[in-house]
């Protein structure tokens, strides 16, 4: 026994980590970690103080945040997304609008481009309808003429209400027309020259007989005046190729309530 402890005390003096510049890897401070565990436990306190008595506060503001903001805030990726293709429709569209005024690139072609959109409108054409219709001598042709004009007049009414629902502006503050007003186009989405092209150019293919190249410039009438309506600064793309498909569906929908022969001798009998 007297021979082991000078052995030990010989170990412990050789070895390194007894040294005093190691010694406060083998023994931490215990001031410093009471400090931290002091300091850690005071700032813990206030926090969960200051979460109390802001917590009320904070729920009440969250909870009188109107929706827009807090979906503004977390957007997801459908609204990211739309936001985008919107963005960049109201963009393409205010470049494509070269004759939105007389100070715009094409502004000398403002006439010619709103004579086109003319060609498109509704009041010309039911007026010419019902011409053709007190001179035609025909069953079938008044049955056709009959069935057009009934499109046409569907058609007014629900780009009229679809566009009461939407009021969507244009990309330019342009001022609707005498026409526009009788009509009650006012509003951009949807475009109803797209719609009313679209349905009367689908009409005509399908029950006229009428050679091929007719049938290309019957189109490319169509696409014109929707154009056109982009042209002048009235509508966006979207609205325009929202028209396009709603004139479609407009026809589909004539298609299906299409009237016979009887019955439209019995309306023109009452007429």
């Amino acid at each position: 026994m007297p021979a082991s402890q000078p052995r030990s005390r010989a170990r412990d003096r050789n070895n390194v980590l007894n040294r005093a510049e190691f010694l406060s890897l083998n023994q931490p401070l215990k001031g410093n970690q009471e400090g931290r565990s002091s300091s850690r436990k005071q700032s813990g306190q206030a926090g969960a103080a200051g979460a109390q008595s802001g917590g009320p506060k904070e729920r009440r503001q969250s909870q009188q945040l109107p929706e827009e903001d807090c979906m503004q805030l977390n957007p997801s990726f459908k609204g990211i997304a739309f936001n985008s293709l919107l963005a960049i429709d109201i963009c393409m569209s205010k470049r494509l609008g070269v004759c939105a005024n007389r100070a715009s690139s094409w502004g000398g072609a403002r006439s010619m481009i709103n004579l086109l959109g003319i060609t498109g409108h509704g009041i010309p054409w039911i007026a010419g309808t019902l011409i053709c219709l007190v001179k035609s001598s025909t069953l079938a042709g008044q049955e056709v003429l009959m069935n057009l004009l009934l499109a046409l007049l569907l058609d007014i009414m629900i780009v009229a209400g679809l566009q009461k629902l939407a009021k969507r502006k244009g990309p330019y503050d342009i001022t609707p027309g005498l026409l526009d007003y009788l009509t009650m186009d006012t509003y951009a989405f949807p475009a109803g020259h797209a719609s009313r092209v679209a349905m009367l150019s689908k009409f005509f293919l399908n029950h006229l007989v009428l050679a091929i190249p007719l049938r290309i410039l019957l189109v490319l009438w169509a696409l014109c005046v929707g154009l056109s309506r982009v042209m002048i600064g009235r509508h966006h793309i979207t609205d325009v190729l929202s028209g396009f498909v709603f004139g479609y569906l407009q026809f589909r929908l004539v298609e299906l309530i299409w009237m016979s022969s009887n019955t439209c001798q019995m309306l023109i009998s009452i007429w």
